[in-house]
This record gives structure tokens, C-alpha cells and sequence, in this order.
């Protein structure tokens, strides 16, 4: 059964162009499903029912988060897609099996004192410090995510205030760098990375302690390490900058197709979320401060 993942997962790359971290999503969910046939003694995906596929959900439901299990379903969908079109199965067993009603859930963020105070919590007396200050100035001023950052090389480095990203799917949008990211940037590029580096030849633009580019996980240990050091009172991860970026911009009175735009989402109604947000902070706002609120 994995010949006909890896097959999946070669026609993927090559069609549609997906990123490697999608890759990497689509096989974990389809090799989660492989195991989970074994032990109902399925060795063919044609032989899969909706019946199985039902079970198969039920057996998450009890174990994931429903976010968990609508992303490998879709993962199975385009998948036994694939598995028709190549005349490998005759039907598809998910068309029958419902998705699971996913809670709305309004994305955190930081308010402007809030990022402030992370913004100035790395020690730029340090190479290390340098590196963090860069790092959190440009998720915030471009709202990058976590994946588009640790994939940015040294020729992506802009020479005024922008650079040109290749996104989700393989679309290509500029983002802007604020005059601070711009700062913050060319002091680590200039005084901390080459250290970093320690002769070596590598390509990323953010490096680790040990010279070798800079994991997501990586990435994520940095924010937690300065969320904590500013002693915030919630877990605010990487991505949170993003959804910061998103609000601060509506917030400033952005458009949300200039806000569309700089995410590099492909569809507005995803956007659109970041409208409630804005509105329930403004909201928050005017409760605190209007006398009679």
C-alpha cells in the first residue's frame, strides 16, 4: 500500500507543485490510515468500505481534535481521487462519511504593548540575541508563516523593503518589511550570521546555534523562550504573529483585500475571520473605555 502513497505523493509534487511540508502532512495521514487497515486486515485500498472509513473516524473522534480529523479526511479524499482517476479503485468510500462540525475559534493575538514587549525581550548584545530580534521583527512585520520564513535563502534578501515569497500551493506574493524588520535584518545578516555560520556554506537565511539552518521547531522554541521571558499569561505560538499582523492591519484600517493579499490567502472568505477578531478587540476597546459602556 505505501507504493501507491509514494506514487500519490510524486504526482502531488509534480501537478500541483505542493510544498514540502504538505508532503510531508499528506504522507503522515495516509500512513496513519495504512496502519489503522492493518489492524482491520485491509491490504488493498480498493477494498476499503465506507463502513471502515466510518470506523476509521469514529476510532479519531475519540483520540483527536476534530481540526486532526477533518485534515486527514481531506487528505483521504484527495487521495482515493487520485487512486479513481489512476483506475486503481472504482469508487471512493469517503464520499459517504461526513466531516466533523469544527467549533469557530477566533485566532489569538497580541495586543500592540504585548508585541512590543516580545519585540525588544532578545538580548541584542549577542549573536543569539540578534538572530531572535530579526527573526520576531520580520514574523510580525510580514506576517509570514513559520514554513515561508525557514525557507527564505540569501538571494531572497531584499535590498529595499521587500521580498518576493512563493507560498501555499506555489503562489508567489510580495511581502513588506517594516523599517525596524529592515534594521533588525541587516544587523544579523552583518554582524551575527557569518558567526553563526562558521565558514560553512549554507544557504537559509536563519541559522541555529550549530550553523545549519533553522527548523520550524526550532522556530517555535525561540517565541516560547521570549513569550516567557515577558511573562505573558496565555501560550502564544509562532503563528499568532501572523494573526497579529492580520488584526494590527485591519485595526490601522487596512482593506481586507490589501490584508488577503499580503497572507498570500487564496480565498477572501479566509481573511475574513480576522473581521471578527478586529471587531471583538474594538469592541473590547470601547467597553474599557466609553463612560457609559
Amino acid at each position: 500500500m505505501q507504493q501507491e502513497i509514494d506514487a500519490f505523493l510524486a504526482a502531488l509534487e509534480g501537478e500541483r507543485g505542493v510544498s514540502s511540508h504538505t508532503l510531508t502532512g499528506y504522507g503522515r495521514d495516509l500512513r496513519h490510515f495504512a496502519r489503522f487497515l492493518s489492524g482491520e486486515r485491509v491490504t488493498v485500498w480498493s477494498a476499503v468500505t465506507p463502513q471502515i472509513a466510518r470506523r476509521y473516524v469514529a476510532t479519531m473522534d475519540r483520540r483527536y481534535a476534530r481540526s486532526s480529523v477533518s485534515r486527514r479526511l481531506s487528505a483521504l479524499r484527495t487521495f482515493y481521487k487520485y487512486l479513481y482517476r489512476e483506475g486503481m479503485v472504482s469508487r471512493n468510500p469517503l464520499v459517504l462519511v461526513g466531516t466533523p462540525k469544527q467549533p469557530r475559534r477566533l485566532p489569538k493575538f497580541l495586543t500592540p504593548h504585548e508585541v512590543a514587549a516580545l519585540l525588544a525581550a532578545p538580548d541584542v548584545t549577542t549573536r543569539i540575541g540578534l538572530r531572535d530580534r530579526a527573526l520576531l521583527e520580520v514574523l510580525y512585520a510580514t506576517g509570514l508563516r513559520v514554513g515561508e520564513l525557514t525557507s527564505l535563502r540569501r538571494g531572497d534578501l531584499p535590498s529595499n523593503d521587500e521580498i518576493r515569497i512563493m507560498g501555499k500551493g506555489r503562489r508567489e506574493r510580495i511581502v513588506l518589511l517594516t523599517s525596524a524588520a529592515q534594521d533588525a535584518l541587516r544587523r544579523y545578516v552583518n554582524e551575527a550570521r557569518p558567526s553563526l555560520a562558521r565558514h560553512r556554506v549554507v544557504d537559509a537565511v536563519f541559522l541555529n546555534a550549530r550553523g545549519g539552518p533553522l527548523s520550524d521547531r526550532g522556530v517555535r522554541v525561540i517565541v516560547d523562550r521570549h513569550i516567557r521571558k515577558v511573562a505573558f499569561d496565555r501560550r502564544i505560538s509562532p503563528h499568532a504573529l501572523r494573526h497579529t499582523f492580520a488584526t494590527h492591519l485591519l485595526d490601522g484600517g487596512a482593506d481586507l483585500r490589501s490584508v488577503q493579499e499580503l497572507l498570500g490567502h487564496a480565498s477572501l472568505a479566509t481573511t475574513q475571520i480576522y473581521t471578527h477578531v478586529s471587531r471583538d478587540w474594538l469592541k473590547r476597546v470601547y467597553d474599557k473605555a466609553h463612560p457609559r459602556a
